[in-house]
């Protein structure tokens, strides 16, 4: 389970240092594709297949399933954890979330997201006026 919220830096290169709590389960390799709320979302292979299998359940007939599914495989990337505990993230992926150089990686139970600090900034302050009605929403 990934827990916790922790800042770290991208090199010239655009790779990442993992948090080291990380690194074991992840050392097979891991998936990062487009998040919502212009985040990344990293996966660790051996749960791809079962989010792969979420997404290929969807409904091909609705318009709406298939541009998800275009736009969540279209932008994944498999990729390797270095030695030194760093993933290369592809520029695309770096676009798509504006990542610079800060960037907060923050753990969500079997995922990783990694934000861009600015943008991870803007939606806690977004989130957590509205956070105890969704918590209400959804828990009921």
């Amino acid at each position: 389970m990934f827990l916790g919220e922790f800042c770290h830096f991208l090199d010239e290169k655009g790779r990442l240092i993992l948090p080291s709590k990380f690194r074991d389960a992840l050392a097979d390799g891991v998936v990062i594709t487009v998040g919502m709320e212009k985040c990344l979302f990293v996966i660790p292979k051996t749960e791809w297949p079962r989010w792969e299998d979420k997404i290929r359940s969807l409904p091909l007939a609705k318009k709406d399933a298939r541009k998800f599914s275009r736009f969540f495989f279209a932008g994944a990337s498999e990729e390797d954890i270095t030695r030194q505990g760093r993933i290369l993230i592809p520029g695309n992926l770096r676009e798509y979330a504006n990542l610079n150089k800060e960037v907060v990686i923050v753990g969500v139970s079997d995922r990783l997201e990694i934000w861009s600090k600015e943008n991870w900034e803007a939606y806690q302050k977004e989130a957590e006026s509205s956070y105890s009605d969704i918590a209400e929403e959804l828990l009921i």
